[in-house]
Parts: structure tokens; C-alpha cells; sequence
């Protein structure tokens, strides 16, 4: 497994579940926090190629649930919902993690376990 990058908000509970997991793990990682650090939108696209922007977009946290009226008569496209997580960069789901070429969006353990053993 190449070295991985968890991207995220440092004090989110996903992110410290993620972080404690490769650390007890020996998992060799970077951290990017997105908040602190911005996100690119050349990044946000590529993983919206890779994973489709539903799975990225966190329609869940109460960052989505203060804005979501203003969406309730339109269809959302993946420009709307980039825009939307470029502007609101905690509507992105965490953690996303890129390991080399693919990527995985949200903690799952055994996934992980499974690109362990790759």
C-alpha cells in the first residue's frame, strides 16, 4: 500500500477514528486538513470522477441540513453540489482518503483491512 493521504477536518470524529485506526495499524500517512488548507477544484472533480459526487456530498452533517430547503424545487448537478462543497468544505463526507490512484470516502474498516492485504 503507497503512502496514504487522509484529507479531512482535523476535529471531526471520522477523521480521529480514521487517524487512531492507521496509527495503531503502522498505516504510513499524511494528513490534509481542508479547513485549514483549502481544497482544490481540479481535486474535488477528480473525486467526484472517481466516486460520483453523491458519495462525496454529506447530506447528513448540519452543514447540508441549514441549506437544504433552498434545494428542495431543483434537481442538484455535480456543478451545484462542487460548488456547493468548495464553498462549504465541511459538506464534503469524511475522511476521503487517496491511496495512489483510487480513493475511498468514509471510515470503513474493513476496506482498510483489505488494502492492508494488497
Amino acid at each position: 500500500m503507497s503512502k496514504m493521504i487522509i484529507y479531512g477536518i482535523h476535529n471531526c470524529d471520522s477523521i480521529k477514528k480514521t487517524i487512531d485506526w492507521c496509527t495503531k495499524h503502522k498505516i504510513d500517512f499524511d494528513f490534509h486538513n481542508y479547513k485549514k488548507s483549502g481544497l482544490e477544484q481540479a481535486k474535488l472533480k477528480s473525486w467526484c470522477g472517481q466516486v460520483g459526487w453523491e458519495i462525496l456530498l454529506n447530506k447528513k452533517g448540519t452543514t447540508w441540513k441549514k441549506i437544504a430547503d433552498q434545494f428542495a424545487d431543483k434537481k442538484l448537478t455535480e456543478k451545484m453540489a462542487i460548488g456547493l462543497m468548495l464553498d462549504n468544505n465541511s459538506m464534503i463526507k469524511r475522511p476521503v482518503i487517496e491511496n495512489g490512484k483510487e480513493i475511498i470516502v468514509g471510515f470503513d474498516e474493513k476496506l482498510f483491512l483489505t488494502l492492508l492485504n494488497k
